[in-house]
Parts: structure tokens; C-alpha cells; sequence
């Protein structure tokens, strides 16, 4: 399942909540094809200012940052440098699309693969 963690300021978040989560919806299927749109997951993160550091002190204006929950084996698809590109670009134009232009520069999106066995939905480990 295609997982979206984004952590934004809360005041990039007001008000465009339900936006955001349709362009990352959006950018997933249009990755993966139109199965994903089911299971996709996103999960907007709101800080309030004060709490996000860069080099030790409090950022002034930090662009999101986005931890995408996908299976290992994407990785090791022939294609697997094109996902990723697709993922990465797809994912920012979406937050850019929403929160704004300014934002593009620091958008952080880190694709993080997990192995088949190490996922549990319901109290049950998934196996596929």
C-alpha cells in the first residue's frame, strides 16, 4: 500500500487539507495506474511554528517534507529508476500545485521500502 506521511507547517496545511490529499492521490495512480487510488494512504502532519529545526534552531519557513511507505521490491524493478523519478516529481508538483510555488525548492520526498513480511494491517502480517 503506497503510504504518504507529510509534515508541513499547520498554516500551509488550514484550509487545504482535502485538496492535498486528492493531488497525492492523484500523483500515486498516476504512477501506478488507477488499482492505487483505493489504497492509498495520506496522512497530513501540521506543525505549528517553533517546532520544526534546521541546524539547531527553529526554521523559518520549511518547505514539506514528504516519507512515501512503499514495498522494497519497487526498488528492484527494471524500472525502478523511472518510479522513483516519476514518484519524486509527481509528489512535489502536487504539494506545489496546493500549498504554492515558494514551497517547490525544499520539498523533501523520501521513498522508504518496506520488506514483504514487516507490514502487520489488523494484527496480521502481510505476506504479499
Amino acid at each position: 500500500m503506497p503510504h504518504l506521511s507529510v509534515h508541513a507547517l499547520e498554516s500551509d496545511l488550514a484550509g487545504r487539507e482535502t485538496a492535498l490529499i486528492e493531488k497525492l492521490t492523484d500523483a500515486v495512480v498516476a504512477v501506478y495506474g488507477d488499482w492505487a487510488r483505493s489504497i492509498a494512504a495520506v496522512q497530513l502532519i501540521g506543525l505549528p511554528p517553533n517546532r520544526w529545526g534546521i541546524g539547531g534552531v527553529p526554521a523559518q519557513a520549511p518547505s514539506p517534507s514528504v516519507t512515501f511507505g512503499i514495498k522494497e521490491a519497487a526498488f528492484s524493478r527494471p524500472d525502478a529508476d523511472e518510479i522513483v523519478a516519476r514518484l519524486v516529481s509527481g509528489v512535489t508538483d502536487a504539494i506545489v500545485d496546493v500549498v504554492g510555488e515558494h514551497v517547490r525548492e525544499g520539498v523533501t520526498v523520501e521513498l522508504v521500502g518496506t520488506p514483504v513480511g514487516r507490514t502487520g494491517i489488523g494484527g496480521v502480517v502481510q505476506t504479499s
